[in-house]
């Protein structure tokens, strides 16, 4: 948790203030017993009404500053926190930004929004109130008995016997509660994970009708979340009534040993109740000490989980010298790649030995059956995975010696699943080229084949596309997507399996506008319709991660066999012929 606390390093002077405050605070709390002793002892028992008024005055002026002393000590603390949070929030979601895909694999997607989210607040929650706990409640506590001292040294030994007593107890009881917290949060994760499952797959879940049983997984993991959160919310209740038992003992033995005291003439009334009010500071004291110990395991658990994330390494990363490849438009090649996910272990890589080089011009197509590796393939271009072997380059420079911006934006990417944002037609498009003007935006959906259907809306290019593009069909999202990678003029165009929603017309319309177009980029379509890709100058076949064929359509129907067997799963002898 320290190691997070060093984003506070910038608020050093509104800690200080915050300290400074809290001082002033507790040598106010601490000052009011000993004068209220002094109005009892020599004002209330004497009859002296100006005593009264005097020092009734100073004990007013004193409460007065306390509570003006806790005011901007809370405000103080809240700025500090909530800057905090804000940091901390900023920090995360950069370094996330600078993943690969295989960390969002590893981390996974839930757990990562519940850390920005849950386990930051959990952090920035204990430092709001820890700021007040940490300073304000040692002050008060070791205050109080050096007080408590002075006024009466016998009646110390109430405080020998229970401060040891309280301090044994929470102890103990935090030990026990830690590994609950932590378990709180993994189970935390499990609910945002269903919850995350059931929202975006709300559509099949209802065409398949399994409500219900989607309905008990989340119940189930639900349950296991609130039945921890409950065991832990006992325990800590389970404290209140035993803390207050306690002090409400310390009362009574004082009341009880002070009135003998006082009997004897060896003590004060004043003085017993200035010693039963610092008693009762210096036990609340703890008390407030016992709930950031209750907090501190959470905030511990979360801080974590924070710190997992920001120190675990992005693997892409951008070279120290970095090269710029000076063609444009650009060659791909792939030098034997092979490449294998993370924790694949001893199994086959996903592509092996691959090599092949695409020129200007060239409009290439990959085919091959599901799991062939022809997705993986193309996201070695953009270098979303770095090669396990062999390497990936664009006009003869490795991509990774290249930076991920000056790669990036040489390519127009448009992924097998569009992703559309919340915002207008117009807004998805510019997406791909900040600043594009209307005309850019318009002549790219033309050339996308969207523009009818984005004129047909109520507000044409401003009309408002919900989040994930719900108001689309699945064509429309596809189109929406090549528009925005069209508007950006790109030296790449990667294109998976992106005319897949889309009837057969339109597939023939976008692939003519898409050629003429692209006439001088290199353009790489992932494709399962034959009709898509027979008509490119090149086609990929790849099988099982291996490329078991290259060439035109004719060319590949003659010499390879898995080209063939996908052929005749779509198209007759007579309509290959």
């Amino acid at each position: 948790m320290l190691k997070l606390f060093r984003v506070l390093r910038p608020y050093y002077m509104l800690l200080a203030g915050v300290v400074v405050v809290l001082f002033g605070q507790a040598m106010a709390e601490l000052a009011l017993p000993t004068l209220m002793a002094d109005v009892v002892n020599n004002g209330m028992l004497k009859g002296d009404t100006d005593y009264i008024m005097t020092f009734g005055g100073y004990m007013l002026m004193v409460a007065l500053a306390s509570t003006s002393f806790s005011i901007v000590a809370s405000f103080l603390s809240s700025i500090v926190g909530m800057r905090f949070g804000r940091d901390i929030r900023s920090l995360v979601f950069t370094h996330v930004e600078n993943f690969s895909l295989t960390e969002f694999d590893q981390i996974g997607t839930a757990s990562l929004i519940t850390r920005t989210t849950n386990d930051i607040t959990q952090v920035q929650t204990l430092l709001v109130m820890g700021l007040r706990f940490m300073v304000y409640s040692p002050l008060m506590c070791i205050g109080g008995i050096i007080m408590a001292l002075n006024l009466d040294r016998s009646l110390a030994w109430i405080l020998v016997v229970v401060l040891p007593l309280m301090l044994v107890t929470i102890i103990g009881v935090a030990r026990f509660i830690v590994p609950l917290f932590r378990s709180i949060q993994a189970k935390l994760d499990k609910v945002n994970l269903v919850l995350r499952e059931n929202l975006t797959g709300i559509r099949v879940i209802r065409a398949f009708n399994r409500l219900e049983r989607e309905s008990r997984r989340f119940d189930q993991a639900n349950l296991d979340l609130a039945r921890t959160t409950i065991k832990v919310n006992k325990i800590m209740a389970g404290m209140q009534p035993f803390m207050i038992i306690i002090m409400n003992m310390t009362t009574i033995a004082i009341i009880w040993f002070g009135g003998i005291r006082i009997s004897q003439g060896t003590s004060n009334i004043g003085d017993m109740m200035a010693f039963m009010q610092y008693a009762m500071q210096i036990m609340f004291s703890i008390i407030m000490v016992t709930m950031l110990f209750f907090m501190i395991p959470r905030a511990q658990a979360s801080a974590i989980r924070i710190n997992e994330v920001l120190e675990t390494p992005a693997e892409i990363l951008d070279p120290r010298e970095p090269r710029t490849p000076v063609g444009r438009p650009a060659t791909v090649e792939f030098r034997d790649v092979t490449f294998s996910y993370p924790g694949e272990g001893e199994h086959e890589p996903a592509l092996s030995h691959i090599s092949f080089s695409l020129q200007p011009g060239d409009f290439t197509a990959i085919i091959g059956g599901t799991g062939s590796g022809k997705t993986t393939l193309i996201n070695l271009i953009p270098r979303f995975y770095d090669v396990d072997q062999g390497a990936v380059l664009v006009d003869g420079v490795d991509v990774r010696h290249m930076t991920q911006l000056d790669l990036r934006s040489r390519i127009g990417f448009v992924p097998q699943t569009p992703v559309i944002f919340s915002g207008t037609s117009g807004d998805n498009i510019r997406y791909g080229k900040k600043g594009a003007s209307e005309e850019e935006i318009r002549y790219a959906a033309e050339v996308a084949q969207a523009h009818e259907f984005i004129t047909a809306l109520e507000e044409g290019y401003d009309a408002e596309i919900a989040q994930g593009g719900t108001n689309l069909s699945g064509g429309q999202k596809q189109r929406l997507s090549i528009a925005r990678a069209l508007v950006r003029k790109p030296e790449i165009y990667i294109l998976d399996d992106s005319f897949s929603a889309l009837d057969f017309k339109t597939d023939a319309r976008l692939r003519a506008a898409l050629k003429m177009e692209t006439a001088d980029a290199t353009v790489i379509i992932v494709a399962q319709r034959i009709s898509t890709v027979m008509g490119a100058d090149r086609i990929i076949v790849l099988d099982e991660g291996k490329m078991v064929g290259m060439g035109t359509h004719k060319e590949l129907l003659a010499s390879s066999q898995v080209y063939r067997e996908i052929v005749l799963s779509q198209l007759s002898e007579e309509e290959i012929a």
